[in-house]
């Protein structure tokens, strides 16, 4: 038994270097300025190729994924009142909801929220 899993982690080993060299020496790692250069259609581009991102779309989404993580932690809390009493789980939620208010009035606060200045 001890061979077989000596022998697993050697073939995991050798693939593992195997993979690494290969990215090494493909020729998708070299790159030039003709490479990098936008193509459409054979043509030179109209526009530039990089378009303008707005700051507000990024903030939206960060403030967006940190609350939705938040309320994936919440949700499990549900399941926990069944094992524990209802006093320490009302003052844990209490806590938890409380964060996530005052997280929301800091964000409105510093208008991160306002989308038109």
């Amino acid at each position: 038994m001890k061979m077989l899993l000596y022998l697993s982690k050697m073939i995991w080993v050798i693939l593992f270097l195997l993979v690494m060299i290969l990215n090494l020496i493909s020729k998708k790692t070299f790159s030039d300025r003709e490479k990098n250069s936008p193509f459409e259609c054979g043509f030179d581009p109209k526009n530039s190729a990089r378009m303008p991102f707005s700051l507000q779309f990024f903030l939206i989404a960060v403030i967006f994924i940190i609350f939705d993580v938040e309320l994936t932690l919440l949700l499990p809390m549900v399941l926990a009142l069944k094992t524990s009493n209802f006093m320490c789980f009302s003052i844990t939620i209490s806590i938890f909801i409380i964060i996530l208010l005052i997280g929301l009035y800091h964000e409105w606060k510093e208008g991160a929220l306002n989308w038109v200045k």
